[in-house]
């Protein structure tokens, strides 16, 4: 049947069950599916049959997983992989050809840049970026060889905004693939295919999981390009495993409410942080201070639960604050439901050099603060204690 709101579908859609009527879906520890006869063998090898052949190829509790992610994006199709970045990289090598190039902000996940910087020359395939703050600037970057524009918002760590809509446009104009990474945001705050995106990617291991378990990846989008995708997937192997699917499957039954718990806090924290003496400057897309604030409520429901403030100070300020924290994590994961503290220009970002970190905002004495399920009072006193040790 189908359901009035996303929500409840992310509760009650689950894969068939078997004749042992379960209420919770099982997983599918398996690494093949057997077959009645020969003829129905050699039917589902033809694809005049669908059915699960092999876990590398498909998963009951895989497509599970991405039926619930489909729903709450508004998705034709998806296909999962074992990393948010084996989605990223699948995606992309799916759909490209030696001689294309790539239109990509400039601001987005460091894994994803050496991607383009490293890896991509070595099959011809070619990037330029684009400032965030100028789409402006966007279509006279497009060549003739251009195939994909990508984009993160809000992106990481700076959390700007970007107008999708104004993108989607774009890319229709100029028949160009969008994509869009809506780790940040998940599907319950913003869903990118509403402004025009083609393909929506996720790294599952954030906030779809949202417990800091394991890990997974996810790509929907329009149905012609996620077979592109799901066949070259099926042939190169990031599947994702049947038990890490049933995980994140079940997470996203919670989605909603830990969602809107991680925005409550987070909001609360960057109204506090702003006037503190010790913070130069707090950046949260649903504060009025933020530059894209009105951008932002027009394509989420809530500001997500990042939360990045400069300290006054430099690297060396930005890795006391870290020493001084006593409750949050000091790890490289976001979007859990502990309170998680970083400092990019040390960690995740220190392979750019200063002033490409400067370009996309990473200032170095910026802390990414992934703002947990604790209650409120708890994570300001933690972080303020230690803001209040800096000198």
């Amino acid at each position: 049947m189908s359901y009035k709101n996303p929500e409840t579908a992310a509760i009650r859609i689950q894969t068939e069950r078997s004749h042992n009527q379960e209420h919770s879906a099982p997983v599918y520890l398996t690494s093949s599916f057997v077959f009645d006869d020969a003829e129905e063998m050699r039917a589902t090898f033809a694809e005049e049959k669908q059915r699960n052949i092999y876990s590398r190829y498909t998963n009951p509790n895989c497509a599970e997983l991405v039926e619930k992610v489909c729903v709450l994006e508004g998705a034709e199709a998806g296909t999962s992989f074992a990393t948010g970045m084996s989605a990223i990289f699948s995606t992309f090598a799916a759909l490209l050809d030696a001689g294309d190039h790539v239109l990509s902000a400039r601001s987005i996940f460091g894994n994803t840049h050496t991607l383009f910087q490293k890896y991509f020359p070595k099959w011809d395939i070619s990037h330029t970026y684009f400032d965030v703050h100028n789409l402006d600037s966007v279509a006279s970057l497009i060549q003739p060889t251009t195939k994909i524009i990508y984009v993160e918002s809000p992106t990481n760590p700076a959390t700007d905004i970007l107008d999708l809509e104004f993108l989607g446009t774009l890319s229709r104009k100029h028949n160009l693939i969008f994509i869009v990474d809506n780790c940040f945001a998940t599907p319950y705050l913003q869903q990118p295919i509403k402004y025009g995106a083609d393909l929506v990617i996720h790294s599952a291991t954030k906030l779809l999981d949202g417990q800091g378990r394991t890990m997974g990846g996810i790509t929907v989008g329009s149905e012609n390009l996620i077979d592109t995708i799901y066949r070259f997937a099926r042939i190169t192997g990031p599947s994702l495993s049947p038990f890490n699917a049933w995980t994140i499957s079940k997470s996203i039954e919670t989605l909603a409410v830990r969602v809107d718990r991680h925005c409550d806090n987070a909001l609360q924290l960057a109204k506090t942080l702003e006037a503190h003496p010790k913070v130069k400057k707090v950046r949260y897309p649903f504060l009025p201070s933020h530059p894209q604030y009105e951008l932002a409520k027009k394509q989420m429901k809530a500001g997500g639960n990042i939360v990045t403030i400069q300290l006054d100070g430099d690297v060396t300020t930005g890795r006391n604050f870290l020493n001084a924290i006593q409750m949050c994590s000091l790890t490289a994961n976001l979007g859990d439901s502990r309170t998680i503290v970083s400092h990019p220009a040390s960690t995740t970002h220190a392979k750019l050099h200063p002033e490409e970190r400067a370009q996309v905002g990473i200032a170095d004495s910026l802390i990414r603060i992934s703002v947990g399920l604790e209650h409120i009072e708890d994570i300001q006193q933690d972080i303020i204690q230690a803001l209040d040790t800096l000198k």
